[in-house]
C-alpha cells in the first residue's frame, strides 16, 4: 500500500502543530484502545509506508528537565527533527518512565549508581529489579493499525526492531546519532551497548554544550511519592 489508513477515531483528534517555526497536521490516538495511560501515537502529516517511526518510552529528566545524563531528550529531539524534515512520520510516545519501572526507581537507581559506581541495569538488579521491564509490542500494533506494512524506525534498541517485525511490518533501521552531554552520559550509552547490545559506538565521547549562564542554580532534585 502506499498511504496509511485514517481511522475514524483519528480523524477526530486532527489539529495544525508548530515547531520550530514549522506548521502541520497532527493526528493523536492511543497506542491501546481505552487505555492511553500507556501511551499515544502522534501521526505527523501524512505518513505513507516507509515513513519514519519512532518509538519511544518518557523520560521527565532528559525531556523536560534537560538531564545530560542520559540521551532521551536529544534522541526525541532529534527524531522529530526528521519527521519534520521529511513533512510526515509517527512518534509512538510510551508511558514507560524508568525502562518501565517508574520514577521513583528511577531515581534509586541513580542514587546506588552514585554510591557504587555500578551502572543503572546492575543497580537496578541491586534493588530486585528487571534491567529494563518495557515492552513494545502494543507499540508494533498501533503501526499496524495506522495500514503501515513498511517504515523507517529511527532506533538503536534491536528490541524495538524485533517488536515491529514481529507484528509483520517491514523495518528498515536508522540508527539515532546522538553524542553524550556528559561523561555520565557516555557511560551509560556505553552501558546500553553492551548490557543491552544496542547499536552505539564503542567509547562515544562525551560533548558538553555551552553552559546556560542565564539560568539560576536549582537546587538538588528529590523524588518524591
Amino acid at each position: 500500500m502506499t498511504a496509511a489508513a485514517e481511522p475514524s477515531a483519528v480523524a477526530t483528534t486532527e489539529h495544525r502543530f508548530t515547531r520550530n517555526g514549522h506548521e502541520s497536521p497532527l493526528q493523536v490516538l492511543p497506542v491501546v484502545d481505552g487505555e492511553p495511560q500507556l501511551g499515544h501515537v502522534l501521526v505527523f502529516g501524512r505518513p505513507a509506508d516507509g515513513c519514519l517511526v519512532r518509538i519511544h518510552s518518557r523520560c521527565l529528566y532528559g525531556e523536560a528537565l534537560d538531564s545530560q545524563d542520559c540521551d532521551c531528550g536529544p534522541e526525541l529531539r532529534r527524531s522529530l527533527d526528521l519527521i519534520q524534515e521529511a513533512g510526515h512520520g509517527v512518534l509512538v510516545y510510551l508511558e514507560q518512565e524508568g525502562r518501565g519501572l517508574g520514577l521513583i526507581a528511577k531515581a534509586q537507581g541513580y542514587r546506588v549508581s552514585e554510591r557504587t559506581g555500578a551502572d543503572t541495569f546492575a543497580a537496578y538488579r541491586s534493588l530486585g529489579f528487571p534491567e529494563d521491564a518495557r515492552g513494545y509490542a502494543h507499540a508494533a500494533d498501533s503501526l499496524g493499525r495506522l495500514g503501515l506494512a513498511r517504515v523507517r524506525l529511527l532506533t538503536n534498541n534491536p528490541e524495538k526492531v524485533e517488536a515491529v517485525r514481529a507484528a509483520g511490518i517491514d523495518v528498515t533501521i536508522e540508527p539515532l546519532c546522538t553524542p553524550p552531554l556528559s561523561e555520565r552520559a557516555a557511560a551509560y550509552l556505553e552501558a546500553k551497548r553492551r548490557r543491552r547490545g544496542h547499536w552505539i559506538p564503542a567509547s562515544e565521547p562525551a560533548s558538553a554544550p555551552a553552559p546556560a549562564t542565564d539560568r539560576p542554580i536549582g537546587e538538588q532534585i528529590t523524588v518524591v511519592g
